[in-house]
């Protein structure tokens, strides 16, 4: 597949381990009021490939949460940093430690990274982490109504992409209908931040196969369009990474950040229950 791969700019990005934030009680979908662990900070023990449902938590990021204090800062580290990208450890006894970017979750506008165990035991709040953004301004050239977005162009290639007459078929562990996309509907921009699988209707996500999600698995969104925003549009496909776990919140659920869309049916999803970042990326 011909991609403009060659002429996209790798710079540097940075920002600190971020305090976890919470507190205040978060009204479930049913209206119970609960006290539950969620955004930011290191979490240990919520990794891309467990599962994204049953947490006692809400929004809850796997890996490592990211930002900058500085606002312009921390909106280049949000929509630079891509899905795939490398980051190191720059400071702190872990410094050195190598992982990846998992998604970008907006509201919060923290990113996500995936380190191992042992790195991630040898972590402190405000250490410092260094990614290489590389990714943004992606094109495929025989593709121009497809737009490619915040993905690590050498991850891209390892998502096994085919070409038949005239569609890309891409792997995807579920495929999601519009009328359970949520929170995040409306944004101006997909180059930054997440929007949400709404998980109330239980009957629904689990028609769908959608209860099955893991964090980093790929997923097709039906009759999406994410182009210069996110809403629906009839025969329009999206294609996303989960990226946060299910939320109790009403029109919340898995965060899912956006990795290439087109407004024309140009995109068919091929079912395939390993196709998720972490299989690709750590794959010897």
């Amino acid at each position: 597949m011909k991609t403009n791969k060659n002429r996209l700019v790798m710079q540097s990005l940075q920002g600190k381990i971020h305090h976890p934030l919470g507190g205040n009680y978060r009204i479930t979908h049913e209206g119970d009021p609960r006290i539950l662990p969620a955004t930011g900070g290191i979490t240990y023990n919520v990794k891309v490939g467990d599962p994204a449902f049953g947490w006692a938590g809400d929004h809850v990021e796997p890996g490592v949460s990211i930002r900058n204090e500085n606002a312009s800062e921390n909106a280049a580290l949000n929509t630079f940093a891509c899905v795939g990208n490398t980051a190191k450890v720059v400071s702190g006894d872990a410094k050195g430690a190598k992982g990846y970017v998992i998604g970008v979750h907006g509201g919060i506008d923290h990113v996500m990274i995936s380190f191992s165990q042992e790195d991630l035991e040898n972590m402190a709040i405000d250490d410092k982490i260094l990614i290489k953004g590389h990714g943004q301004g992606m094109q495929l050239l025989d593709y121009p109504e497809v737009n490619v977005m915040s993905i690590d162009p050498e991850l891209f290639e390892k998502m096994n992409i085919q070409e038949v007459d005239g569609q890309l078929i891409v792997d995807v562990v579920a495929e999601v209908p519009a009328y359970l996309m949520g929170s995040g509907i409306g944004s101006p921009s997909a180059y930054t931040g997440d929007y949400d699988i709404m998980t109330a209707d239980t009957d629904a996500i689990k028609e769908f196969g959608l209860d099955k999600l893991c964090f980093g698995d790929i997923v097709l969104l039906r009759d999406c369009d994410n182009s210069f925003g996110r809403g629906y549009l009839k025969g329009a496909v999206s294609i996303g990474v989960i990226m946060h776990s299910d939320c109790v919140k009403m029109g919340h659920g898995p965060g899912v950040s956006v990795i290439m869309t087109t407004k024309k049916p140009l995109i068919k999803g091929q079912m395939n229950p390993q196709a998720n970042i972490g299989k690709y990326l750590e794959k010897a």
